[in-house]
């Protein structure tokens, strides 16, 4: 559960396709720590979504996830990630109306997923020496640019808008293991809702009474601690709104002086879990066996994936030396996934050795190849491996034991 609220919001809302970009004119979101000290070599940019970003030595994008930003398949009429998010908004819309029957909750499903590492990070207080910030774990096209590693990183922005109750829907990236439940790309919903201190003990006994805040200590980070009264009914309502939204989808089976909650769901483990889909590779298939089983006349309509014919999976292992230093497990699999794609179904760890006299470490790698829609032949599979085992050498600095 997490509540809490933020203070000193402007109560403006400027227009929000300035949000597209993650920069309001007249503040440059700026990250806290040194600069990488080398700038990319002169010339050398990173092209995305029609905007050009200069390299430097954070830059670790790869080719294989550049090509899946703009697919938007939350945004794809009829895929199973769509499905899901039209039924979070129905519900959402019918359950929380505003003023005059509106609905409470804006939806925001089209910002950009190149943010500032100022919204990533620092908006949400995450120090700058927090592990959540190391390039083993996220992509970024330079030191002040990346692909949004949580919807989160747009909270300060809308905040900042007036909204007080919205929507987040969008493609994030983390660089991560790769296995049937892994992939660099997933898609998360976020919630937000700010409470003020009327709309919260509106119903209750001698509301008037209550206040959201003890009497403590108030500085530009740190507001006061809120009071056990506030505390326990934004955690009801926290609970409430998820157990409603769970019992939809699957049947029964920071403000000024405000306090709120914000969970953060992500769509391709509910949807997997919903359609009885086995494999998240799968959603981002474009095999016609696939996609033409989600095309229903009523976005409620219960769809039981049926699996498309299970081709052999073609195993080879891999052992290198690991260089003395600059190596993280996500550059391997960042390698193997950019030269094998969506071949890869999923690559193991099975073994470490550290030789006595040397102590270098040894790791021996296994990696499943599967094709999602025919046969894979082992010369096929073969000409990959060897193209891995070279970029590791390559890029890495590794030294093989092939």
């Amino acid at each position: 559960m997490v509540c809490w609220a933020l203070r000193r919001v402007t109560q403006v809302r400027p227009h929000l396709a300035r949000k597209a970009s993650g920069v309001y004119p007249g503040r440059e979101h700026q990250p806290l720590g040194p600069r990488p000290a080398a700038p990319g070599a002169a010339g050398s940019t990173v092209e995305l979504l029609g905007k050009s970003y200069p390299r430097d030595d954070y830059s670790n994008l790869t080719r294989k996830v550049l090509s899946k930003v703009g697919r938007n398949l939350h945004n794809q009429p009829q895929h199973p990630l769509w499905l899901l998010k039209e039924r979070v908004k129905q519900h959402f819309y019918a359950r929380y109306a505003g003023r005059a029957g509106a609905p409470l909750f804006s939806v925001y499903d089209d910002l950009s997923p190149v943010v500032t590492t100022w919204q990533n990070f620092d908006s949400l207080l995450i120090p700058a020496d927090h592990p959540s910030r190391k390039k083993g774990d996220n992509y970024y096209l330079n030191a002040t640019h990346m692909l949004r590693a949580h919807t989160s990183a747009h909270q300060w922005d809308l905040l900042r808008a007036g909204l007080d109750a919205f929507l987040v829907v969008g493609d994030v990236y983390r660089r991560d293991q790769i296995d049937a439940q892994h992939y660099p790309v997933f898609h998360q919903l976020e919630a937000v809702r700010l409470f003020s201190r009327h709309q919260l003990f509106a119903g209750i006994k001698d509301g008037e009474n209550l206040q959201l805040f003890e009497q403590s200590s108030r500085s530009a980070h740190k507001q006061e601690t809120h009071t056990l009264e506030a505390t326990k009914l934004v955690e009801f309502d926290l609970k409430q709104t998820l157990t409603q939204l769970m019992t939809h989808i699957f049947g029964d089976a920071g403000a000024q002086d405000r306090i709120g909650w914000a969970f953060g769901l992500g769509l391709e483990r509910l949807a997997m879990i919903l359609y009885d889909i086995p494999d998240i590779r799968l959603f981002w298939s474009e095999d016609e066996r696939f996609l033409k089983q989600f095309r229903v006349q009523d976005i409620n309509q219960q769809v039981t994936f049926q699996p498309l014919s299970k081709y052999p999976a073609v195993i080879n292992d891999i052992s290198f030396w690991l260089p003395r230093e600059n190596y993280t497990e996500n550059d391997f699999y960042d390698l193997v996934r950019t030269i094998g794609g969506d071949l890869v179904e999923k690559v193991d760890l099975i073994d470490k050795f550290e030789h006595p006299k040397t102590h270098r470490t040894s790791h021996c790698y296994r990696i499943t190849y599967r094709h999602m829609e025919r046969t894979l032949s082992q010369r096929e599979v073969g000409g990959i491996h060897q193209a891995v085992q070279e970029a590791a050498v390559r890029q890495l600095g590794v030294e093989g034991r092939f």
